[in-house]
Order: structure tokens, then sequence, then C-alpha cells
């Protein structure tokens, strides 16, 4: 364990440097918190609850709601096909036919995708009903890999688009293929960056109600934005965007930037409440959460670099194949181009070429994910440069120090155009490996290989760049699609300030609430401008767009905070200060430069004892408006609006600056890795941070742990997985794995400050770094453990076990297991095979003859009592039926239709089954086998079966459905032994059934037996 170095304050002098406690801690840490579902509804509040899709790819053939409207309590049922009457696809960057309405129309594209919303009294009536709707399907063709989905004989998602690879743009800088051909050494690397997303301890909440009286919306939804979103909706609901009011609540339990991804249900909800008269509430549970709600897209980079015998490198070759899943959700393919002028990274490189490529696939589609497109640049960019050192047999810090940008250099333009404002890379690195750090890295590293254990050591250094260049995005355009829509760029922000007639001053700002802490920091700011305290100070951070001040910048999102709402807030200060002087200086007979503000006081500088309380004179501004000076208005309220020049258009050249600011972050571990289960430990975790001006470091390291946590879980722990079917493998959290408290190791936090000179306040972000800088760091330690070339994450002890153990021996000859050959378990096993389908097989023993078991299973009388949790049973031919089952997964609990055939039918001895599941929360399509052999008196059962799951159901895991199945299967044998031996069983209904008639009667008739 070490000393936290984390600065806690700078000298007094002013509240901006300080570490001031959280303000909006205590009424979080009491319960009293203004969350989303805690704002009170109308009476006439309908909930939803949505029917989504199981099925990866497939055509709607039919959608039945009766069923679910005859439930007491639902009051409307909604499909694609009512949606879509009413509005409008939503708006994407790329002009491609690939149409997404807020609910699926015609077909649905990934699992989880919403087909039908039930609206009912409460949400458990309307849970209830999407049991009740029954979807059918036409299943297409599935493509899960974005490799797969770029060949010319895919299957297509979106026929019209005319491929899966949408985008394909190619970008150079410098002379790139110059470099390579006089380079010593091309070093080349290719990386999967994994598919995952941050877990919000809050998700979704909506409420929408339609005024019909003006034909608007007024919408309550924990959005975060950006609110370019807001146009998108407003165009989706075919009205202008006044008539869209969206509120944001004071509090929002987490987001991490998936919280963008509510825009399609504020729409749905909206449409809904216009389509039943009434307002909508909807509340989106975990579940949902995971399977649909956004993630970051994975991407495949090729990198490759030309170096010189010396470790420096001179240029970079990326070819970026980006995978966003069945939709592009405005404003995305973001993440491929947020980081587009920093492609180069911390180092100093003057030739590019970069290929960007974006593809769809059968997922659930990709968001606004914390770090935005860093984590998957710079885990192509670090890894390729501990490859540099290892095939060049270089220290791994001495080429990251050889290339990177020099101080002297500053502010210093990339050659894809961003402007880095400040820094000092060097410096921060000999900070962060000084007072002895590196060297007991070393020497760690040193004793644990000495005693044979296995240990390495990672850097990394990355920018983190904050305020993004609304422009960046359409750099995806090609110069002459630029110039035909008219330029794109910059970024605004916007705070207002009131003073009332007793001086109390309050504020609002164009951030959302999140978690972060800006109430504080914004009430640092104002108080050091009117010399008061925090305290003092007032701020309401709820956005209503019919009241507040807001841009399509708004929201909180790729660090914006500090570069650009904080001084927006210093600038509306600064011009109520201005006023204040003003009126002071008349009633002081002095000039407004005399005037000062301290301890809640306004005074004359070079007169103190001339003064009067800030109140008094503010309030002079609405008590005595005629002593307000001539050129000044009466009241006290000011907009401070920032918009930094620097965040221009691209240039036809295609360069962009693409953030305002640039920060910089440089991290070094030490990881020791056991050797018998492979589980990564971090020994040790150092991380230095350049965020210029720091507003207030306390608020800065709860959000650097917050991202270093992140980092640390895609590095280690979460992936969203899908088999080849396109059904999700990590739908709860015993799948889906982020770290608790007892995975977080210690990190060591240290700082510098390189004050921006692009901002008034000299303030960088700093809530992405970790995010970016922690993957690699602890993918390089790892590589440098192992002597690994390829370090996929998350780095699982399976898959680290799977790379050093290498590809699996055979059995020996003569020790291969016969096809046919059963388990003798009596509880049966069940697992899950390579295409994520659950196989099982066992044996069990009834007391009885094999007669009175065959006659058992066919008897609809004793059937009824042996199935599980079925509840009717439908003849369709002899060799086919139909039946109604509620049945459990861990937590997913629904009824189900199953559509079986039997077949293979030898009386006394073996029969085949094989059918399909299908229901609101999933499906499932399988087939089994049953033997029976005389033994000891009574009858031994052997079964087989094998099942893929899809849907909600399969959402749990392999391991959780794998231990269903056991338990249902070890049901059904357990009573079928009791009915078999005349015991008594709870039975379950079985509707339209007699003794000689039926399923089991014909199938007697079939075989023979009467």
């Amino acid at each position: 364990m070490y000393e936290d170095t984390t600065i806690k304050a700078r000298p007094a002098g002013g509240w901006v440097g300080r570490s001031v406690e959280r303000k909006e801690d205590a009424a979080l840490l009491t319960g009293r918190g203004r969350f989303a579902d805690d704002v009170p509804v109308a009476a006439t509040t309908l909930h939803a609850a949505i029917v989504r899709s199981s099925h990866a790819h497939a055509r709607i053939t039919n959608i039945d709601v009766s069923r679910a409207l005859a439930l007491p309590g639902v009051r409307k049922v909604l499909t694609g096909e009512d949606i879509r009457a009413i509005s409008d696809p939503f708006l994407i960057v790329l002009k491609k036919p690939i149409d997404q309405w807020a609910l699926a129309v015609e077909r649905v594209r990934y699992v989880g995708e919403a087909v039908a919303i039930v609206l009912a009294d409460d949400r458990y009536v309307a849970e209830d009903g999407v049991d009740l709707v029954e979807v059918e399907y036409e299943p297409l063709p599935v493509v899960v890999d974005p490799r797969e989905a770029v060949k010319e004989d895919a299957v297509l998602l979106h026929p019209d688009a005319g491929g899966n690879e949408l985008s394909v743009r190619r970008f150079v800088y410098g002379e790139p293929d110059q470099a390579f051909a006089q380079a010593a050494h091309t070093v080349a690397l290719d990386v999967d960056y994994p598919r995952s997303t941050f877990t919000p301890m809050e998700c979704f909440v909506v409420v929408a109600e339609y005024l019909p009286a003006s034909g608007s919306y007024d919408v309550l939804a924990n959005f975060q934005g950006p609110f370019s979103a807001h146009p998108v909706m407003a165009r989706a609901l075919r009205i202008p965007g006044s008539k869209l009011r969206l509120r944001i609540p004071a509090d929002s339990g987490g987001s991490f930037g998936i919280k963008l991804s509510v825009f399609p249900y504020i729409v749905l909800m909206a449409l809904a409440s216009r389509l039943t008269g009434r307002p909508v509430k909807w509340v989106e549970d975990r579940f949902e959460h995971l399977q649909a709600a956004s993630s970051a897209p994975n991407r495949l980079t090729r990198i490759e670099a030309a170096v010189e015998a010396d470790g420096k490198v001179t240029a970079f070759r990326f070819d970026n194949l980006e995978d966003y899943g069945a939709y592009l959700r405005a404003p995305m393919p973001g993440p491929l181009y947020r980081m587009h002028g920093a492609t180069t990274g911390a180092y100093d490189i003057a030739n590019l070429e970069l290929v960007n490529r974006v593809v769809v696939t059968n997922k659930m589609p990709a968001g606004l994910i914390r770090g935005f497109g860093g984590p998957q640049l710079y885990l192509a960019i670090e890894r390729l440069m501990q490859r540099i050192a290892a095939e060049l047999g270089l220290d791994p810090l001495d080429v990251i120090r050889r290339n990177l940008i020099p101080s002297s250099a500053f502010p210093y333009r990339t050659c894809a155009g961003a402007l880095y404002d400040s820094g000092d890379y060097q410096q921060a690195i000999d900070i962060a490996t000084g007072e002895g750090r590196l060297e007991d890295l070393l020497r760690r590293r040193d004793e644990a290989r000495k005693a044979g254990r296995i240990y390495g050591i990672g850097y990394a250094a990355i920018v983190e760049p904050g305020m993004s260049n609304m422009g960046y995005l359409s750099t995806i355009l090609t110069k002459e699609q630029r110039e035909r829509q008219g330029p794109k760029n910059g970024a605004v922000s916007m705070v207002t300030i009131n003073v009332d007639a007793v001086g109390s001053v309050s504020m609002t700002a164009d951030v959302t609430v999140q978690g972060q802490g800006h109430a504080t920091a914004l009430s640092q700011i104002v108080a050091d401008q009117l010399g008061l305290t925090p305290d003092d100070i007032i701020v309401n951070l709820e956005i209503d767009t019919q009241k507040d001040a807001w841009s399509i910048a708004a929201g909180s999102y790729s660090c914006r905070f500090s570069p650009g709402t904080a001084v927006a807030a210093h600038l509306a200060a600064r011009q109520i200060r201005e006023k204040i002087a003003r009126i002071a200086a008349s009633l002081f007979n002095t000039l407004p430069d005399d005037i000062d503000f301290a301890n809640g006081r306004v005074f004359s500088g070079m007169n103190p004892e001339n003064s009067m309380p800030f109140a008094r004179a503010a309030g002079t501004a609405h008590w005595s408006p005629v002593l307000v000076p001539e050129n000044d208005s009466a009241g006290l309220s000011e907009t401070g609006i920032w918009a930094p020049p620097e965040l221009s258009a691209p240039t036809s050249a295609d360069e962009i600056n693409t953030s305002l600011t640039y920060g910089f972050v440089f991290d070094m571990c030490g990881v020791e890795i056991d050797p018998i289960s492979m589980q990564v430990r971090v020994d040790r975790y150092v991380s230095m941070h350049d965020a210029g001006t720091l507003i207030n470091p306390l608020l800065a390291e709860g959000q650097i742990r917050g991202a270093f946590v992140q980092g640390l879980a895609t590095a280690l722990y979460e992936e969203i997985i899908y088999d080849s079917t396109g059904a999700l493998k990590t739908g709860t959290f015993a799948e889906y794995l982020p770290p608790t408290a007892s995975e977080v190791p210690a990190l060591e936090i240290l700082h510098m400050e390189s004050p921006s000179p692009l901002t008034p306040l000299g303030a960088k972000g700093l809530a992405e770094g970790n995010c970016m800088s922690t993957p690699v760091c602890i993918a390089n330690a790892v590589a440098d453990a192992l002597s690994l070339r390829d370090v996929p994450l998350p780095i699982t002890l399976d898959r680290l076990n799977a790379l050093m153990a290498g590809p699996e021996s055979p059995p020996p000859a003569g020790k291969e297991i016969p096809a046919g050959e059963m388990a003798a378990s009596a509880a049966g096993s069940a697992e899950q095979d390579s295409a994520g389908g659950i196989t099982g097989n066992g044996s069990t023993f009834v007391p009885g003859e094999a007669a009175a078991v065959w006659n058992a299973l066919l008897d609809p009388q004793s059937l009824k009592r042996i199935i599980p949790g079925c509840h009717t049973v439908e003849a369709i031919q002899p060799d086919h039926f139909r039946a109604e089952v509620s049945l459990g997964v861990g937590p997913i609990r629904g009824r189900f239709f199953a559509d079986v055939r039997l077949s293979e039918l030898e009386p006394y001895e073996r029969a085949r089954l094989s059918g399909t599941l299908t229901g609101p929360l999933g499906k499932a399509e399988g087939s089994g086998r049953i033997n029976m052999v005389a033994q000891n008196g009574g009858t031994r059962i052997d079964y087989t079966y094998s099942v893929d799951v899809g849907g909600k159901v399969a959402s749990v895991g392999g391991r959780m459905i794998g231990r269903a199945a056991d338990m249902v299967i070890g049901q059904f044998f357990e009573r079928l032994a009791k009915v078999s031996a005349g015991e008594d069983t709870a039975p379950a209904s079985v509707v339209g059934w007699g003794r000689a008639s039926g399923l089991f009667a014909w199938l007697r008739a079939l075989l023979g037996k009467r």
C-alpha cells in the first residue's frame, strides 16, 4: 500500500484550486436525491413494458396482441407499424438507407430490439402483458463478426444500403509512403478492442406526455446529451424542436456516456402518449440495459510504424474496422472520428495514413461510452510502442521518451490538425518515475523473476482531449460533401447567473448531472468572482429546454466541463461582477476598476472602508434601478456564452482540431501472474496527470479513480459476448463482470499543471484519461511478463491459459469415447458448446418396469403431472404438439410456447424429441434422446440433449442456463419416477384432453397399444 500523493489544494487566495467537499453529497448520502424515478407523475399515467426480439435477425411475420389486450389493466399495445404511421426514422450522419424507428419495422436486427410496447395501469400488469404478446418470426442468417460482415457474400442487415460496410475513408497526412520506404524497420500489430459497456447504477427512465392543445410533447428523462440528439428526436416526432420540451432531473445515478442512448425511448414513449392520450412512464430494468441499451464499438485495428534503428517513429499507418452493431444511432460513428486530429497520440510524428471503415452487425447498436474512441486508439498505439521496443531490443520507456512531443513545440499542431495547447510530457514522466517509483518497480520485477514468479512492467502515454469540436464528425464526409452541406464546427457552452433583490445568487448551466460534482466546482468559480463562499451559491442543474439556455453541444460528455461550461460560468460571473462594480462605483464616487469583492462585501480598493454588503450593492439593480448606470439595464441576470474560435471546421485537406484542450496522462504499473490460475494481479500502479489548472483537486481525484476502475474493468474483466447465432451471453452480472472493491488495487495519483493558454481558467478535462491509459498499460505489463506479441482484452484467466497452453491435444489413440455412450451421473451435466448452445447428458434410475415408465410418458393425465410448469397441451398432428409452459432461468421467468415433434419411437426402449420454445423472454431450439434399459428390477433412463438458447433468457449466460437445464430435467425425471411408482405429484393443467383422446392416446394407437 502506498500513500496517495494527490495534491490537496493550492495555497489560499481563492476558491478555485481548493479541495472543497462536494455540496451535492449531503442529499445523496441521506437518501434525498431527486432522480427521475422519484419525480411524481399524474394519476392517469400509464406504465410501459417492452416486448423485445429473441432473434438476432429475422422478419416479423405476425404480431398477435389479442391475449395481452384481454388482460385486465392493459390499455394498449403498440407495434412498429403503429409507430411508423406517425413518425419518421432517426437521422444519421451518413446518407444511407439505414432506417431505424422507435420500434422494429418489418424485421429485427439484434437480440433485444424493441418490437412492441405494452401500456397498462401499472408496471406489473404491463410486464404480464409482455408475456402474452405473440410474435412470429422468419429467422434470417446472422453475422456478428465484423470480418465476416464485410465479405461480399455476407448477409445484409440493410439490403437497400448495398452492403454492411457503410463507410470507407482514407486520409493521408505528410509523406507516409516515403517514410516507410526509408525506414530501417517496419513494425506491425493487429489489435482487437473488445465490445464493452459501463453500467450506471440507474438505468433509463422516461416520462412523456403529449399535449394535444399545442401538438407538443413534455418529456422528463435522464438524458445526458449531447443535445445534438434533440433535433434528431424532434424530426422523428415530426415536430419543430420548440415543441419537444425535454426536462432533465436534478440527479442521475451515473451515466458514463450510455444515457445518450435513451433518446430512442424518449421518442417511443412520446408517441405512446400521443396514441393513448395519457402520460406514459417507462423504467428500464437491468436485463434490458445490458441487452439493448448501448455499448462501445469493438474495433479491429491493423497498425504499422516506420521506425529508425534507435526506435524513433517516423510514420504510422492505421486500418480501422469499427463495428457499430445493427444501426448507426446519432452521433455515430463518433468514436472513430472524435480522436481524429490526435491520431498520433503524444508523439511527434509528421506522417500518417489512416483508413476508417464502418460496419454493421447483428449486435446492439454502439454509442457514447466513457473514453469515446480514446481507449480503442491508445490500445493500438501503445501496444505498438511496446512491440517496437521488444522487436528492436530497446527499453519500452526509452522508446516512449524518444518519440514524445518536446515541450518547446507547444502549442503543437499535429499532422492531422489537432492543436495541442500546452504540456511538458518529459517532465511529467520524470515526476512519475521519480522519488524511487520506477526503481521500485524494476526491483520488484527482478526479485520476482529471480524467485521464478511471473512479473511484468507496463507503460502508457496518452493525450486526453477535452471539449469536442462539434464538427469532428463531418470529417467522415468528403470535402465536396462538406461544401454542399455547409460548415459544421465549434462548441457552445452556456451558464446563467441570477442575483435577486436581497443578493442571493443562483445559477443554471448546460451540463447534465451524473455525479461529477459540477455544482461544487461551479460554485467555487462564481464565489471567487463575487467575493462569496461556495455555500452562498445555489446551483440548479436541472435542464428544461423551453426555459434554460442550451445549445446542441449541451450535456456532460467528452470532458467538456472544465474547458467549456466552467469557462462560461467564469464569464457569467465576470459579467455580474462588472455590472455590480459599475453600480458600486457610482455610489462610492470612484471608478469601476477600483471596486473589489471579498468576504461578502463590495468595497473600494483604494479606500476599503468605503464599502457595503454584497447584498446591498446587488439589490440596487432591483430596488433602485434609477441608480443603475446609464448603459446598464435594471435587474441582475447574466448569461455567459463560451465559443472558442480554435474549434474550426475541417480544412479541405481533412485537418481538424477535434478538441479545445489536450491533457497528458502517463501510467506505469507492475503486474504479477499466478502460474497456475493465470490470475493477473496489479502489484503497483502509478498514474501521472497534467490537466492544466485543477479547479477542485478532490473532485479530480474522484474522477481519476472512477476512470481507473473502468479502465481496469476493460483490461481484466468486462466484455459483451455474442455467440454465432447473435445471442447475448453476458446479460447479467453473473456473466458480465464489473470489478468490485475487492478487485481494485491501490492507485497512486500524481499531478503537474500546465495551464491551457486557450481558456481563462487554464483548466483541461481529466474525467476519461484512465479509461484510455489503464487498459493498454496493464496489457503491456502482461506482454512483458509473458513475452507475448498479442494480448487480447479482457485478459481473463481462460484467455491467458489458452495463450500459454496452445491448442489442446487430441485424446490418445484408442481412447476415443464412443458416440452413443452415456454418462452415468444421476444428476446429469450441462455445458456450453463452442457455438454457444447448451449440451447435456445424464442417467437416472426409476424403480419400475420399462412398460410402466413408457405408459406414464404416453398417458396425458400422467404427463401433465410430469412436465414441470406445463399449463396446456394441444395436439396438432400425430407427431406434433404445442404446449404452454412456465419456466425460469435465474431471475428470468415467464411463459413459453413449446412446439415439439416426436420421432424414432421404439416402445419401451427409446424416443427422439425435437422442437422449439418461444416467448417474449427468449427462444430455444433443440433435440434430445431417451434410452430405457431394464436394470436391477427397475429401469435406467439415459438421456442426452442439445439446446440453442436466445433472447433475454440467453442473457443470463451459459453457466446459469446449464444449471437451469440440469434442474428442469432433474425435476422431469424425479416426477417421472414418482408417477411410474404410483405416487402423486402436483399436476399442471392440460386443456381439451380425456382419458381416451389427445396426443398420447393417438400415440398409443400409432404404436399399436390400445
